[in-house]
């Protein structure tokens, strides 16, 4: 079977949504207080972090749609995705509200998402289940490779490519697969088990102390 060559496919229907699965995913995102943690926990200055929780929601949306890039980002707004979603931002702008954040403003972040974790396994059965009898927490640590002179904290590791360090914690339980608990990005010449310590801490404590508030 080959492919025919005097075939050609138009998407121009201004109904059609490709992702129309984010429907359902956002919907469980806003019931289990995205948008409340956002704007009580981000503090990004400026005109950068107005309207923070719609900001973060799309990133979010973003991402679970496979976006990889600030400009990928333009796939919420194709199609029918004006009719399914409200309050739309132009990846220019959500690459403006990134570029506002420092460090502390990532650990906000981290806040946020241990809380929507804890959140999220009330409202979703199975997500974490069994965790209260024996639970199973693994820490990582994985370089993604970047190129160019000017990446902000790229390093030659221990595997001896250039790239950003991250540090990842997993929890999984004997009845359910592993979500990710923690994140933590590193610059990328640190050895292995840089900050292992506090991060097993704080993904075994589900709710961290309270985050720093940056400037």
């Amino acid at each position: 079977m080959r492919v025919s060559h005097n075939f050609s496919a138009e998407f121009d229907d201004d109904n059609l949504i490709a992702t129309g699965g984010l429907v359902p995913v956002m919907l469980l995102a806003e019931s289990a207080g995205l948008s409340d943690l956002v704007q009580e926990y981000v503090t990004v200055a400026g005109s950068a972090g107005a309207n923070a929780p719609v900001k973060v929601a799309a990133l979010v949306a973003g991402m679970v749609a496979g976006a990889d890039s600030i400009s990928d980002m333009d796939l919420l707004r194709h199609g029918g995705m004006g009719r399914a979603f409200t309050e739309h931002r132009a990846p220019t702008t959500l690459g403006t509200h990134l570029r506002g954040y420092r460090f502390g403003h990532v650990r906000q972040l981290d806040a946020i998402a241990s809380r929507l974790l804890t959140a999220l396994a009330a409202r979703v059965p199975g997500l974490v289940g069994g965790a209260d009898e024996v639970a199973y927490l693994d820490i990582d640590d994985t370089i993604r490779q970047t190129h160019g002179y000017a990446k902000q904290g790229a390093g030659y590791g221990y595997s001896g490519v250039k790239g950003l360090n991250a540090l990842v914690s997993t929890l999984s339980t004997p009845t359910a697969a592993p979500v990710i608990a923690g994140m933590r990005l590193r610059r990328g010449s640190v050895k292995s088990p840089r900050g292992a310590g506090k991060m097993i801490a704080q993904a075994l404590w589900p709710r961290p102390a309270e985050p720093e508030r940056a400037g």
